[in-house]
């Protein structure tokens, strides 16, 4: 049942960028004087540009990541020498 639950937010939440995305879409559309595309377009739309931040964010997190884990394992390397060294 937890991972029903987990699953049906994920797609909750999933569904929410989705449709910030399409209203920020339209907010852009208007503000630039241009036409709103039709319905299905402005949803593909917003789908691919979603996936697409999703997926940077994504891959920016990982890099953030293992630079912290670098930076970790460097100090522990360090303070191991300075032992070794004393």
């Amino acid at each position: 049942m937890a991972k029903d639950i987990k699953k049906d937010l994920k797609k909750l939440a999933k569904e929410g960028e989705i449709k910030l995305t399409e209203s920020i879409l339209k907010w852009k559309y208007k503000k630039e004087g241009k036409q709103i595309p039709h319905e299905d377009i402005l949803k593909h739309s917003s789908r691919a540009i979603t996936d697409k931040a999703n997926e940077i964010l994504y891959q920016k997190g990982k890099t953030i990541f293992n630079e912290i884990k670098k930076a970790y394992h460097e100090r522990k390397k360090r303070n191991s020498n300075q032992d070794s060294g004393s």
